[in-house]
């Protein structure tokens, strides 16, 4: 089966390394995203996938826009492929680009469709609290992630699983379901099951106003928008710039879900209770595990946090270095004389 493969970041590393493995297909292309200044030094840095395809000598096309890409499409028609495979590639495909492949154009969507279709299925469903979550292969349509749907694989959420977690553990999952769905079709064991829009749900690309955080929420929402978002969220601090980059909800509703290492909070959860504070406030500094925050509804560990210009720290680290104390407020607007 010949394939032509089109994705762009590490989630889909897995899927393209499946299929160069596989003694039955033949991946004859890569598409992928132009090449991105990244680093201190801004460089132009390759796609996670471009890398891959440079060390296995596949032919590689790079449009800017591949809707207007006329030769990169006349090059493709030319490959004679089999199937498209699409996997975060970043950009849409015309209906022209999606009527070459002699089979069919697959994508391998990071979740149950048709829920969460869009750009960021996978950080939306963490944010919107979702316990459950996985992969769908899908035919693809000129919609956005309309298709009909082929195999579909699940996986669990943990309290403290974030976008890199999930996105890591999803990447397997597609890698293994876009082989067998590809067997299965070939063999004509799938039959497409068509899409419910009335169950449709939207994962948009996420704004530079979606990482700011909000403490007059409740610590669940703060808590799923920072590993949602990961690692990207901020607030201030001392009037400067402050990622937090992992926390821990705090409460009876979360004991049985954290790793041995919290349980203590359980312990002190007589006293923490009692607690009281503005939104944002620093209420109390955990031995071992760093500052607890009062939020709008609940309490907030924070586990790890990035002052600007730093490294990622403990929440432990954090505390000592800065030698912050009960009483401080995050995200408050320092007055300008």
């Amino acid at each position: 089966m010949k394939i032509v493969f089109f994705g762009t970041p590490e989630f889909a590393v897995p899927t393209l390394s499946n299929l160069l493995s596989h003694p039955e297909f033949e991946v004859v292309g890569v598409v992928t995203q132009p090449d991105k200044r990244r680093g201190r030094g801004n460089k132009l840095m390759p796609s996670p996938v471009k890398m891959v395809a440079l060390n296995h000598n596949i032919p590689i096309w790079q449009p800017r826009r591949i809707k207007k890409a006329a030769e990169t499409i006349s090059q493709l028609q030319a490959t004679e492929a089999d199937v498209f495979v699409v996997v975060a590639y970043g950009q849409i495909l015309s209906q022209t680009i999606l009527d070459i492949p002699k089979l069919a154009c697959i994508n391998v969507h990071g979740s149950i469709l048709p829920k969460y279709r869009g750009a960021a299925p996978i950080q939306r469903c963490l944010f919107e609290g979702e316990k459950k979550t996985g992969i769908t292969t899908m035919l693809m349509d000129a919609g956005m992630d309309t298709g009909a749907m082929l195999l579909k694989d699940f996986t669990g959420i943990t309290l403290l699983d974030n976008a890199e977690s999930l996105g890591d553990r999803l990447a397997e999952i597609g890698a293994d379901l876009l082989v067998e769905t590809l067997v299965k079709l070939r063999d004509g064991k799938i039959e497409a099951e068509p899409q419910n829009d009335a169950e449709a749900t939207y994962a948009p690309p996420i704004q530079n106003a979606d990482y700011v955080l909000d403490w007059s929420q409740s610590a669940i929402a703060l808590h799923n928008k920072v590993r949602g978002f990961y690692p990207d969220c901020t607030t201030t601090f001392r009037g400067n710039s402050l990622k937090v980059i992992a926390t821990v909800p705090v409460g009876p509703e979360y004991w049985l879900q954290l790793p041995p290492e919290y349980r203590v909070l359980e312990k002190d959860w007589p006293v923490l209770s009692q607690l009281s504070g503005a939104n944002g406030e620093v209420v109390k500094i955990v031995k071992g595990l760093g500052p607890i925050v009062r939020t709008g509804d609940g309490l907030l560990l924070l586990r790890e946090v990035q002052l600007a210009g730093k490294k990622v720290q403990s929440g432990v680290d954090f505390t000592n270095g800065t030698r912050l104390a009960a009483g401080e407020v995050l995200g408050k607007v320092e007055a300008t004389g």
